[in-house]
């Protein structure tokens, strides 16, 4: 499928038939069970400055927190009673905790905790990546947010598209399970550029794809109000379900920022996945990303508990596996992008 073609889907109206298919391959391949990721998120400091993004250095307005590692532990344990298969450890870009501290903390929990474990740390050189690998790690997500060379160098100023996409090779030839993804509807970003990131996107053969739609954060310089992309981004889903059948996709928790059913909705569009955080209660509404990134004032045990049964009510089940991806069985899914 080309960059054309897949322009040629975001144009039509009306995802419903899109979505039907999609879910069709997802249940081929996954059945009605939705892995679950519990999220750790153990810091809101970031030496970056994407102008997207509420972690970024220059929001000073933002009260920064960092978890010790006996309460990223704690949380991580809360993770695996919740029911999750993995365990993922994300932050801002935050050099403040020593490779060798994550390392340990990699070992411990999938010692004691018989979880996946995934970390979401952002740019790092390959020995620090073959040291966290070495020590355990499972899966490394890095997310391109756009291709588009010139909409990426503005949008996250000081980085490149070739050096982002370079990390993401050097993840998968290390052998992590390697997750990357976009973010629909930035400002400044065409159909045509969405299709092209959609596209290259499927040619990487990652083992997890994620697409999100973009929510302005009135501390960035994003801040004006734009028409919600909840719609293109749940159909984005199921092209990316199409043409990366045995990919692991997540049913992103932006799409419940937006929405009641918005998890729901993403699942009905073909993702299998969801990650909700298991942050602690008294720092979890710091790590805004996006406004409505962890509902506030609601404990952690209640917010997944109330996840997992409008899941069931949808008519998915919560599985606590630590979720490998089906792409080595998905018959073509990447070789014909």
């Amino acid at each position: 499928m080309t960059s054309r073609d897949i322009l040629e889907m975001l144009a039509a109206t009306g995802g419903g038939p899109v979505y039907a298919e999609a879910r069709t391959v997802a249940d081929r391949f996954f059945g009605r069970g939705v892995y679950v990721r519990g999220v750790v998120e153990f810091s809101n400091h970031c030496r970056k400055n994407c102008h997207y993004c509420g972690l970024r250095v220059a929001n000073t307005g933002l009260e920064r927190f960092r978890l010790e590692p006996e309460g990223i532990l704690a949380a991580a344990a809360l993770a695996r009673e919740l029911g999750a298969g993995t365990v993922v450890l994300q932050s801002g870009e935050d050099l403040r905790y020593d490779r060798r501290v994550i390392g340990d903390l990699v070992r411990r929990i999938r010692d004691t905790l018989d979880v996946a474990v995934t970390l979401s740390l952002g740019d790092f050189d390959r020995d620090t990546y073959a040291y966290w690998r070495d020590c355990g790690a499972d899966r490394y997500l890095l997310k391109m947010e756009t291709f588009d060379e010139a909409l990426h160098a503005r949008l996250r100023p000081g980085c490149t598209v070739a050096d982002r996409l370079a990390r993401v090779e050097m993840l998968q030839s290390l052998g992590y399970e390697t997750g990357s993804g976009i973010i629909v509807g930035l400002p400044g970003m065409t159909d045509a550029i969405l299709a092209e990131d959609i596209h290259r996107l499927s040619q990487l053969g990652l083992e997890m794809i994620a697409a999100g739609p973009f929510i302005p954060h009135p501390s960035t310089p994003l801040a004006a109000p734009v028409d919600h992309a909840i719609e293109k981004s749940l159909l984005v889903t199921a092209v990316l379900r199409l043409l990366n059948p045995g990919a692991n996709i997540p049913a992103t928790s932006a799409l419940d920022a937006l929405a009641a059913d918005g998890r729901t909705r993403g699942l009905d569009a073909g993702a299998n996945v969801v990650m909700p955080s298991v942050t602690p209660d008294a720092v979890r509404g710091g790590y805004s990303i996006y406004p409505g990134k962890n509902a506030a004032g609601r404990d952690v045990r209640d917010a997944v508990h109330g996840l997992f049964e409008r899941l069931r009510n949808a008519g998915y089940t919560p599985v606590a596996d630590k979720g490998f991806s089906r792409i080595a069985g998905a018959c073509g899914g990447n070789a014909d992008v």
